[in-house]
């Protein structure tokens, strides 16, 4: 068995950062949202859960290992699975480039989740935090995760930049 290519090693490396950014913004808005709008903060976060222990999670209020922990476990892999697809487009933009090659690419990747979690996905692998939360809030929360794409990205930039 031949070693994973160095290109798609890189690829990976530098989506664990992007998605672990996207992941972490994304799961903050969803608690201040929760708090904001339901009076729970893990609410939301329990939503991904349902992958597990199905469509009931969501409806859970408390914090707890077997849906707040799994959720925000779940939720933190979708993350970097989409920053692959994120970074993969990364990898094709000049170095040089500004900010529209940080933002851009994660707008449409992004979008491109959106689309995936709500139109195409079976329902039980939704992200599950739809149910409880309002239409303006999943804006914030997907538009948290495309910044914390692009976030990802610059650090990246960043990392790669230096000596």
């Amino acid at each position: 068995m031949s070693p994973v290519n160095p290109r798609w090693g890189k690829t990976l490396r530098k989506a664990m950062v992007s998605g672990a950014v996207a992941s972490v913004l994304s799961t903050i808005s969803l608690a201040i949202l929760g708090k904001s709008e339901l009076d729970r903060t893990a609410a939301p976060v329990n939503g991904p859960s349902q992958w597990i222990w199905g469509r009931h999670a969501p409806f859970k209020n408390r914090f707890s290992w077997q849906y707040t922990v799994v959720g925000y476990a779940i939720h933190h892999a979708a993350s970097v699975f989409w920053a692959i697809f994120h970074e993969k487009h990364q990898e094709q933009l000049d170095p040089a480039a500004g900010c529209d090659a940080l933002i851009v690419p994660a707008i449409v990747t992004t979008a491109t989740a959106y689309v995936v979690d709500f139109y195409v996905a079976p329902k039980r692998l939704s992200p599950g935090f739809e149910q409880r939360l309002s239409k303006g809030a999943l804006l914030i929360v997907y538009g948290t995760f495309a910044l914390g794409l692009a976030g990802g990205a610059l650090i990246n930039r960043h990392c790669s930049a230096s000596p």
